[in-house]
């Protein structure tokens, strides 16, 4: 894939935004609504989130750390690596999107969990934002990142960030798909 770096930046910006007005709809729902499980063996809404902070708590300070020691300056053009690429497209939610086994270290199933998780979810979206801010002044395919299963192996910036904001996007749907029924959702009264 190639696209203007503005382009891309503009489109995980956008992406991330949402993110965070699927996240609200999620804070307004009851303790109840938010354990409430799908099916039993299927993730409820508040282990889908803290799945999504435990790889934030891996890929938010690599993405800053790459970020601050790169050399690298502004390129307008952003070409995906193969791996890169192969592996954010994986993460796309769609039509064709795949059910995925997820390692251990990252399976928040049955864990003790509690409304934190949300207020830890949206720090994490804010650090998202901010990270693509601070994107404008690099170049994002010759800055690389580590990730999470192997530190040996490394993908290009904008792949890591397509990947991280993908796989956001996807478990994010996965929890709204956790609402029952349209009276889950609490409105907070307005004054």
């Amino acid at each position: 894939m190639t696209i203007k770096t503005t382009s891309l930046l503009e489109d995980l910006t956008q992406r991330t935004k949402q993110h965070l007005i699927k996240l609200e709809q999620l804070q307004h729902l009851s303790i109840v609504a938010l354990q409430q499980r799908p099916a039993p063996q299927a993730w409820n809404i508040l282990e889908c989130i803290e799945h999504l902070n435990l790889y934030g708590d891996f890929y938010i300070p690599e993405m800053k750390n790459s970020i601050h020691h790169s050399p690298y300056s502004y390129n307008p053009i952003f070409k995906s690596g193969l791996l890169g690429n192969y592996f954010a497209n994986m993460m796309l939610p769609g039509k064709t999107m795949k059910s995925m086994r997820t390692f251990a270290d990252k399976n928040p199933y049955n864990a003790s969990l509690d409304i934190s998780v949300l207020k830890k979810f949206n720090h994490q979206l804010h650090d998202i934002v901010s990270i693509l801010e601070n994107c404008a002044t690099k170049n994002l395919s010759k800055t690389k990142t580590s990730i999470s299963i192997s530190k040996w192996i490394k993908l290009r910036l904008g792949d890591t960030l397509r990947v991280v904001i993908y796989h956001n996007e996807r478990h994010l749907e996965q929890a709204l798909r956790c609402i029952k029924k349209p009276g889950d959702i609490q409105v907070p009264k307005t004054k």
